[in-house]
């Protein structure tokens, strides 16, 4: 199974330096039956485009709870054993948990498949989204708006071995 890892580039460089983004319980998005629902696609690409979005923004949520760290947010694409990641059916149709899942145990970095990263010209908008969060989750368009603007900003694709490059 894909799944995709929210974290910061300060969360990406202590999985780089340990050698695992974690040893678990780990928070990662993925197709589940539930995206799947909300989604409505059978494209196997849309949807794990769809998972890495949540992702993305399970991303600027540490990013808004951390000021210090970069304003990019980082996304881990790794391929786990389906055993190895757990849906919570009671969650499963929460809106704000849609392809949420938990891995059970060691995440090595070495499992990894891709890494996704903000541009550095996405910084001063993602930067913004994050500090307009909470605004935006007590229901504030203009802060829902301005949270809304990193999404316009792709992630791009980089290969693990170009993770110290990202980091340097």
């Amino acid at each position: 199974m894909r799944v995709y890892v929210p974290l910061t580039l300060s969360g990406l460089a202590e999985a780089h330096k340990g050698g695992e983004l974690g040893s678990g319980p780990l928070l990662a998005y993925a197709v589940t039956p539930a995206l799947r629902e909300w989604y409505v696609s059978d494209d196997i690409e849309e949807l794990e485009y769809a998972a890495l979005n949540r992702a993305a923004q399970a991303s600027l949520r540490l990013l808004a709870g951390h000021p210090e760290v970069p304003r990019r947010r980082v996304v881990v694409a790794v391929d786990v054993p389906d055993r190895g990641a757990a849906m919570d059916p009671d969650r499963g149709l929460d809106p704000s948990s849609l392809g949420e899942v938990r891995l059970t145990g060691p995440v090595p970095l070495s499992k990894a498949a891709a890494v996704h990263v903000d541009s550095a010209d996405a910084e001063e908008d993602v930067a913004a989204a994050a500090a307009a969060l909470g605004a935006a989750d007590l229901g504030d368009d203009d802060a829902q708006f301005t949270v809304d603007g990193a999404e316009d900003h792709d992630l791009m694709w980089f290969g693990v071995q170009e993770i110290p490059q990202l980091l340097g």
